[in-house]
């Protein structure tokens, strides 16, 4: 989900306000064949205010990938240029680059 939010989904609208990409056929998400390989490190601690210990684990790894994207991005290309808008497109790396 955080990948697909950093590089990949964007909702578009026109001037009266409907959206112009409502089907997963214009609004475009990844599949398991767009995905990196990930490996998962689990550190099992349980949370004193949570149900047996249970807490969340989904959401908060959403919150930091498209910064984290960015910041790589930043990073590979070894410029002070950085990326605010989402997503993160060729495009717009290459329009930011240029107008840096």
């Amino acid at each position: 989900m955080g990948i697909g939010y950093a590089l990949n989904e964007e909702l578009l609208f026109d001037k009266q306000g409907c959206i112009l990409n409502p089907t997963l056929r214009e609004y475009r998400i990844p599949t398991a064949a767009d995905m990196p390989p990930i490996e998962v490190i689990l550190v099992e601690q349980a949370d004193p205010h949570g149900p047996y210990g249970a807490k969340g684990v989904g959401e908060i790894t959403t919150n930091c990938t498209a910064p984290a994207i960015a910041n790589a991005i930043r990073a590979a290309i070894a410029t002070d240029c950085r990326l605010y808008e989402l997503p993160i497109t060729p495009e717009r790396v290459w329009q930011k680059l240029n107008n840096f």
